[in-house]
């Protein structure tokens, strides 16, 4: 059975902190059934992130090794970044890419949108599988040059499996990517099959 449910009804809300990168929000809200409650939620800014997988092939990905100070170590993961004023989804994927890869990509598919912890978080980023890759670098913000670590997509499991690839975006967009490769190389197939039986 679906319920039809109605958004809760917000009576105040109010900045309760704020550093350099994140600002916290209170809100009262009231429920449809009269129930009230106080969350808080990191306040979302700019227009979202991007994620992107690198084709250097038909079979080999690109990742990034990059210090995470969440969890004070190194970690494994695809180049990502945030979006700029100005900027659209595309266009920040192919600029991330530059900075963090040192290739440009003259076809970008957009994947899907995904949320990451959508009870504290308005944080949106959308996942791009690049290929047709070129050589051409930008200047980016990381403090020391990226690692960057090829890896065959048929061995996907041992990448699920490397205890320095966490990240759950990264997770998520191995997975997809996985998933839509091997759809378009069936529906390749097939179309290339049928093409012989009507000879």
């Amino acid at each position: 059975m679906t319920l039809k449910q109605e958004l809760p009804i917000i009576n105040a809300q109010k900045q309760v902190a704020e550093s350099r990168l994140f600002r916290i929000e209170q809100l009262d809200l009231t429920f449809s059934n009269g129930q009230q409650r106080q969350y808080e939620r990191m306040k979302g800014s700019g227009s979202g992130a991007v994620m992107i997988v690198p084709m250097l092939d038909a079979q080999t990905m690109l990742l990034v090794r990059e210090y995470c100070a969440g969890t004070h170590s190194y970690e494994l993961g695809f180049p990502k970044g945030l979006i700029d004023q100005g900027e659209i989804a595309a266009q920040a994927a192919n600029r991330e890419l530059k900075e963090e890869v040192g290739y440009g990509a003259k076809k970008l598919t957009n994947i899907r949108e995904v949320m990451m912890a959508p009870a504290f978080f308005n944080a949106k980023m959308t996942i791009f599988l690049a290929q047709d890759l070129y050589l051409e670098s930008l200047e980016g913000d990381e403090p020391e040059p990226l690692e960057i670590v090829p890896w065959k997509l048929d061995n996907y499991q041992a990448l699920l499996d490397d205890a320095n690839f966490n990240e759950a975006r990264s997770i998520a967009a191995l997975l997809l990517i996985k998933d839509f490769i091997n759809q378009n190389s069936q529906e390749t197939l097939n179309k290339t099959n049928d093409s012989r039986d009507q000879l």
